[in-house]
């Protein structure tokens, strides 16, 4: 069978692996390949990674996915780069420079989920900058101003020696081509860049970075942070170096796009898809959401105007879409929740084991047992089950809309028993958390002009079917799963053949490589009442947590 040309390629670095995926032009995935990624934690709320280890994982995905599709790599046409926005900083001739307190070089990278700069984030939101009016009033940790702040007052040397700062998926791009060009994606959503401003460092506010302590990059023109800044999918210098071609096993000079964020490309992989025979213009978005699950998720909707919402992320100006503003809402803890709750409970060593056996999940297992406990029970549904158990779910604090990073979670209704069943319970309930959590930033939306009634899903989450249900039923809103599963990468792929030149837009893209899939309808009645009341139980947790902490802080 003769392979399809031009090929995509999409890489995916996300917090704990690098994956490459090779796509067709219209968006079919022809292989894919992943490398896990180390990490390290030397303090609480520290977590680092090596930018020498993140792009080795790159080349062997690359290269292992060529392999398996049996592919040349001149069918390679184009290669779009996406990552986590993680903290990376080298020296002058492009080596690590470590930000860790270890000070090893090899930690150069402070992870997007690392909170060491909770301290300059707190003063900065005391400053109440104008530039904090595109990030939803406050500027969160997972931000790279704070964490640039915490670098130059407890790295005196590692401020000094480091030549670029880069957002990990620009640093990618650096990597393959040896240009410092920076993504309108990652300055406007993580740098304060303020992109409706304009490209190549018109958007930089002087008198935000001199306010806050940074005043350094100032004085310098940005070079180290991006005097060239361009839009997603646009082509990059003369594309791959030599060295890059050698690394990833592809040719010399094949096209690289602008980077994006991770949870961004997953947008590029989802909203372009036909739900009728119209292609999806810019008045669709508005009606549409992109959810991007993994350990932690992102809340993605465009529109043709800006919409300020409090304690939601943007508006950003063509920060995924050119051309469009983005709205960013996101939960940190997802996944991470998940895990946390199945694997610190006292039963959940004895259920792995069973899964472990069986060449099962444990996801699965516990789906089956909530639908056995729900009979067992006499209950209407299954997610009756959780009457009396209630858990707020900002664990790692809360993204938004609250955008609170101190914020912990709560558990209500707990009894001495450990059983499988209490575990089931446990996990019901903080799925049923976390999908609060996407209504109540669903609602924030819809209340400053979106009127969502669609969500395009993608990530682990789709293959859990309680998750599935509990969200649909939750948010009252039809979820659509895209025909091809890894959206994130598909996304990617949609950059690099935005760059290649074989579709003119990065919308025009994404009407030609995205397709839907299954989907899944809310249930209506009891079930929806019940999670109405539910729904005020989260929200009414949160104002006794609040109450709490006031009680306590005159202890």
């Amino acid at each position: 069978m003769k392979t399809p040309a031009p090929l995509f390629l999409g890489i995916d670095v996300g917090t704990g692996s690098a994956r490459a995926g090779l796509f067709t032009a219209q968006g079919e995935m022809l292989a894919t390949a992943k490398k896990d990624i180390p990490m390290w934690k030397p303090r609480e709320d520290f977590v680092e990674q090596s930018s020498e280890a993140i792009w080795e994982a790159c080349c062997w995905s690359t290269r292992t996915a060529l392999k398996q599709a049996g592919v040349k790599p001149e069918q390679v046409a184009g290669i779009g780069f996406d990552a986590t926005c993680s903290l990376v900083a080298v020296d002058a001739d492009g080596k690590p420079v470590s930000l860790s307190p270890t000070g090893s070089d090899e930690q150069n990278v402070i992870v997007w989920m690392d909170h060491r700069a909770l301290g300059q984030t707190a003063r900065i939101n005391a400053g109440k900058h104008a530039v904090l009016r595109y990030v939803g009033g406050v500027i969160s940790p997972e931000m790279q101003t704070p964490k640039l702040l915490w670098v130059k007052e407890n790295l005196a040397k590692a401020w000094k020696r480091t030549a670029h700062f880069f957002d990990l998926p620009d640093y990618l791009t650096y990597r393959a081509t040896g240009d410092t060009t920076r993504s309108l994606c990652s300055l406007v959503c993580k740098w304060t860049y303020l992109g409706h401003k304009g490209l190549d460092g018109a958007g930089w506010d002087k008198g935000y970075f001199d306010a806050i302590g940074l005043g350094d990059f100032v004085k310098e023109g940005f070079k180290r942070i991006g005097t060239r800044v361009r839009p997603m999918g646009e082509p990059i210098g003369s594309g791959l170096t030599a060295q890059a071609a050698k690394d990833l096993g592809l040719a010399a000079g094949t096209p690289v796009g602008v980077s994006i964020i991770d949870a961004h490309a997953g947008g590029l992989g989802l909203l372009g898809a036909r739900l009728g025979k119209q292609k999806v213009g810019p008045a669709a978005m508005s009606k549409r959401l992109a959810l991007i699950g993994g350990t932690s998720s992102c809340h993605m909707a465009a529109s043709p105007e800006p919409r300020y919402i409090k304690g939601v992320w943007g508006p950003y100006y063509s920060a995924m879409i050119p051309g469009l503003w983005l709205t960013e809402g996101g939960q940190s803890a997802v996944g991470a929740l998940l895990d946390h709750v199945i694997f610190n409970h006292p039963a959940a060593a004895a259920l792995q084991a069973e899964a472990d056996k069986t060449g099962g999940s444990i996801f699965a297992m516990l789906n089956d047992h909530i639908d056995a406990l729900a009979k067992a029970e006499g209950r209407r549904f299954p997610s009756e089950i959780t009457r009396e158990l209630h858990i707020q779910p900002d664990f790692h604090g809360n993204r938004s809309p609250r955008a609170d990073p101190t914020l912990k979670g709560m558990i209500s209704g707990l009894s001495l028993s450990a059983t499988r069943d209490d575990l089931a319970r446990q996990y019901l309930a903080a799925v049923q958390a976390v999908a609060y959590g996407t209504r109540h930033i669903l609602d924030e939306l819809n209340k400053k002009g979106y009127a969502i009634k669609t969500i395009f899903i993608c990530g682990g989450g789709t293959k859990n079917r309680v998750f599935m249900r509990e969200h649909a039923d939750i948010t009252g809103c039809t979820l659509v799963l895209p025909q091809e599963p890894e959206a994130v990468l598909l996304g990617g792929a949609v950059l690099g053949s935005v760059a290649s030149g074989a579709h003119k837009s990065v919308l025009d893209a994404m009407n030609a490589m995205n397709a839907p899939g299954k989907t899944i309808e809310p249930t209506k009645g009891a079930v929806a009442r019940y999670h109405d009341t539910k729904y005020q139980v989260f929200y009414r947790m949160h104002k006794d947590f609040l109450a709490y902490r006031k009680l306590m802080a005159g202890a």
